[in-house]
């Protein structure tokens, strides 16, 4: 077994292994291909514009990461085509259909990408033009696999004729209009000829040959060759599905509903989780996946030992009805905690409504294991991931609990994705992210933003003001963008082009999303007015981002719209992420001074 994805860089660990191996692939497979070719992949993923083609590396991983083949495809977005420079098996993988794997996937974005079709060069099956039985015959199988999706030699023109006169085995140039039936005018196919051909090989074809074989395309529209191969003319269409790189990865917290505090008014509950489940199986960008264990470490690295301490303590010495809850606060001496554990609580608490549970611990241990395993599929090349959580974690700081909050979920994950790269957190929640903000204040390589009410009148009151910036080496990454107390989804989206703008001139390699739903019309602990529509807008706002983006749930509280809300921001930030990418939109404030 092995899966298809995409590597859009070689910044990542991972990706930097898949491009190494294509690189031996292609020395094995390619023998007469030069070092120079080979060494230019990673800068072709990374700076396309200069090699005037945008480079596309499909990759075939096996169940252990192995690479087993790969695909190169280069798109032309303004003569609106798709080329396939390499496809290839590595050595002793070839027969088990990695090839048609690969093929299938690279048709598929092609045409998502709005092309005419898929051009490419074929060795030719014709005895005439190869003189080598053995290599005849695998031309000929060649041309074979292809036909069956309806790809087929263009014929009539010169452009199988040898740069030196006798040289065997010029190739064909083959198109796969992918299913669309497309009849392409003469005009268009010369320009794409003489892009192929000055593009890739202006340093072995002279100027006249390139004006020869563009001038042999005269018929209007262009032909085909007939079919071969096949009993009659295929037209396979490009098949439209989500694959599995292109899914957002699910997390849920299957531990979630242990910590289910039955108190008036306790909004935070289990059936949060169920209403955003409900919505986002009636889509198919999701792909769920099973939680992995991490340990304590990971919390150690954002929380004090002190108060991990406790909380894990406290916990495990509570009955299955007991609970603690803060009341009384060290505003006089913050230095010296009391030693009666209960008391204790306001020590390392803010509020008077988070209680300690017997359950409180495994939930939020198992909350922060879901924001884990999102941020480990991340560096293991996806795109996408949400950790669906609950107890949330953005009020949670360095040495404090509240707010529902426990560990912080988003900032653990980001401390570890900050190993592999610059990291933005970009807050969305209703309230201020005090908790992400106090772990990272005083840090250059995470920026952090928070959208949210502006403290006169929202939780947590005390934080999230705009001149708090950042302190020390932190100074200048820390944003707060309080917002009034009426906002409707238009003048939230104002704020929130304003974040992604910070975002951007940031350049960080990984985004972190605290979602909260809490910003919606009739949320009980919001008073903001935000609709469907305006949730799908703001995901397409940061799936345009192009970012390997990790969402953490945090609050969201009317259980009626909260999964509609949901899906919607999720559809929007897929549609942000590969539609906007497909046709070429950028960011619509990337150029736009702040």
């Amino acid at each position: 077994m092995f899966r298809i994805r995409r590597i859009y860089d070689d910044l990542l660990p991972a990706n930097l292994a898949a491009v190494t191996r294509v690189q031996e692939i292609l020395r094995s497979q390619f023998p007469s291909l030069s070092e120079k070719d080979i060494a230019k992949l990673p800068d072709q993923l990374r700076n396309p514009l200069r090699y005037r083609f945008r480079s596309i590396l499909y990759v075939a991983e096996g169940n252990r990461g192995q690479i087993e083949g790969f695909a190169l495809l280069l798109q032309e977005p303004e003569l609106h085509f798709a080329y396939l420079e390499y496809i290839s098996a590595a050595e002793k993988m070839t027969g088990r259909g990695i090839g048609g794997a690969l093929y299938e996937r690279l048709r598929m974005e092609a045409r998502d990408l709005g092309t005419l079709g898929l051009f490419f060069e074929c060795l030719p099956d014709d005895p005439k033009l190869c003189r080598d039985p053995l290599i005849l015959r695998q031309n000929r199988a060649r041309l074979r696999f292809y036909e069956k999706y309806g790809a087929r030699p263009i014929v009539g023109t010169a452009y199988e004729t040898p740069v030196k006169p006798g040289e065997d085995n010029p190739p064909y140039l083959v198109l796969d209009d992918l299913g669309q039936g497309i009849s392409l005018p003469r005009e268009t196919a010369q320009q794409i000829v003489r892009a192929i051909l000055v593009r890739k090989y202006s340093h072995i074809c002279p100027k006249s040959y390139i004006d020869m074989v563009v001038d042999s395309f005269v018929d209007d529209p262009i032909r085909l060759r007939p079919p071969r191969y096949q009993p009659k003319e295929t037209t396979a269409p490009a098949r439209k599905q989500i694959p599995p790189d292109r899914q957002i990865v699910l997390v849920v917290n299957d531990r979630h509903d242990i910590h289910h505090v039955r108190e008036r008014g306790y909004v935070e509950a289990p059936v949060r989780i169920d209403s955003i489940l409900r919505e986002l199986a009636k889509t198919a960008l999701f792909r769920q996946v099973p939680v992995r264990r991490f340990s304590e470490k990971h919390i150690r690295a954002v929380h004090a030992d002190d108060f991990v301490d406790y909380l894990k303590t406290v916990c495990a010495g509570l009955g299955e009805e007991e609970a603690v809850y803060p009341y009384v606060f060290p505003i006089r001496n913050a230095t010296r905690p009391p030693k009666d554990r209960a008391v204790r609580a306001g020590y390392y608490g803010i509020d008077t409504f988070t209680p300690l549970t017997r359950n409180a611990w495994p939930a939020a241990k198992r909350a922060v294991d879901c924001a884990l395993t999102a941020a480990r599929y991340l560096l293991e090349g996806q795109r996408l991931a949400y950790a669906l959580v609950r107890p949330p974690g953005h009020h949670a700081e360095r040495r404090v609990f509240g707010g529902f909050c426990y560990f912080g979920n988003a900032a653990v994950a980001a401390n570890h994705l900050s190993a592999f790269g610059k990291v933005a957190v970009l807050d969305i929640d209703y309230h201020h992210g005090n908790g992400t903000q106090d772990i990272f204040y005083e840090r250059c390589d995470v920026l952090t933003i928070s959208l949210h009410g502006h403290p006169r009148f929202a939780f947590p009151y005390f934080s999230g003001f705009e001149e708090e910036k950042g302190a020390g080496g932190g100074r200048g990454c820390n944003l707060n963008l309080p917002l009034p107390e009426q906002l409707d989804g238009a003048g939230y989206r104002q704020a929130l082009i304003r974040a992604l703008r910070r975002v951007i001139r940031f350049r960080p390699q990984f985004l972190v999303v605290p979602l909260g739903l809490d910003t919606a019309t009739g949320d009980p602990t919001g008073t903001w007015s935000l609709k469907p529509e305006d949730f799908t807008e703001n995901g397409r706002l940061i799936g345009r981002l192009q970012l390997p983006t990790l969402i953490v749930q945090e609050g969201g509280y009317d259980t009626q719209v909260l999964g509609v809300n949901a899906r919607h921001f999720f559809t929007g930030l897929w549609q942000g992420m590969f539609e906007s990418r497909e046709r070429g939109e950028q960011e619509p404030t990337r150029h736009t001074p702040d």
